[in-house]
């Protein structure tokens, strides 16, 4: 697992900035909600009349005075966002990465099979997606816990269990893409993680869109159906999940194939 240890150690000040910028901004999230809880209350029959805008971040089906109505919508978006542009960010550089730096001849030449190298930096990828996650979820209960919250253990984890494999999907299908690819490739983690954003957006906001829910990963985390059903929606789920196999399988079959330059 040298190759393993040797990626979690490039990019560990990656992975700790991220950590640190997410965690803080849930941690500050929780923080406001005492403050804010009593007029959130008013808030929410605001946001429950202003049509498509609530329809598509799922506020006007959540009550902001209650902490799992907020956090399904504040720390959600900050965590399923900007977790899923972290997992799209690492897996698409992880195989790019190699011929980008003109390192890929120096790694190909040692006694490693491609398939291997390929095994280890997914693993790699796999690992960061975890740490990140646990390292916010602990600061996450912690501060709740702090600010004299009553923990909703089932909808908290159901929530973070969403955006963990929302962002093993996102790292699924970027993993593959960064196959094909040979120079930077930043841009093109961040671009598909957003465009798969905005995909969902429009189908929530539109019914002749909602078939786009079966093409983003990020129908199956929306907050507001999470809540208010206490479950991810088990076949919005299936479908993710196989995409983001099928950009494993795809990285695996193209890159052990590919001309390396």
């Amino acid at each position: 697992m040298i190759l393993f240890k040797h990626e979690l150690r490039q990019n560990r000040t990656s992975l700790a900035v991220w950590t640190g910028t997410i965690g803080l901004l849930m941690v500050i999230c929780l923080m406001l909600f005492p403050e804010m809880k009593q007029q959130m209350a008013g808030v929410s029959k605001l946001f429950a009349s202003m049509g498509s805008f609530t329809a598509a971040f799922g506020m006007d089906r959540l009550n902001f005075g209650e902490l799992t109505g907020f956090y399904a919508i504040e720390c959600g978006n900050v965590m399923g966002l900007c977790g899923s542009f972290f997992a799209a960010l690492i897996a698409v550089n992880a195989l790019s990465r190699e011929e980008r730096d003109h390192t890929a001849e120096f790694l190909l030449s040692h006694p490693v099979s491609r398939r291997r190298v390929v095994a280890e930096k997914l693993c790699a990828v796999v690992a960061q997606i975890l740490i990140l996650n646990a390292v916010v979820l602990a600061l996450s209960l912690v501060t709740v816990a702090a600010v004299g919250e009553v923990i909703p253990w089932k909808e908290l984890m159901l929530l973070h269990l969403s955006y963990l494999l929302l962002q093993l999907v996102l790292s699924g299908i970027c993993f593959g893409i960064s196959a094909f690819l040979r120079r930077g490739a930043a841009g093109v983690g961040l671009g598909v993680a957003a465009m798969l954003y905005f995909l969902n957006l429009a189908a929530n906001i539109s019914s002749r869109a909602r078939f786009l829910k079966y093409i983003s990963p990020f129908g199956f985390c929306e907050g507001a159906d999470i809540v208010s059903n206490g479950a991810i929606d088990g076949g919005m789920l299936a479908l993710g999940l196989l995409y983001g196999a099928l950009g494993m399988v795809i990285a695996f079959v193209h890159y052990c194939r590919k001309d390396i330059h």
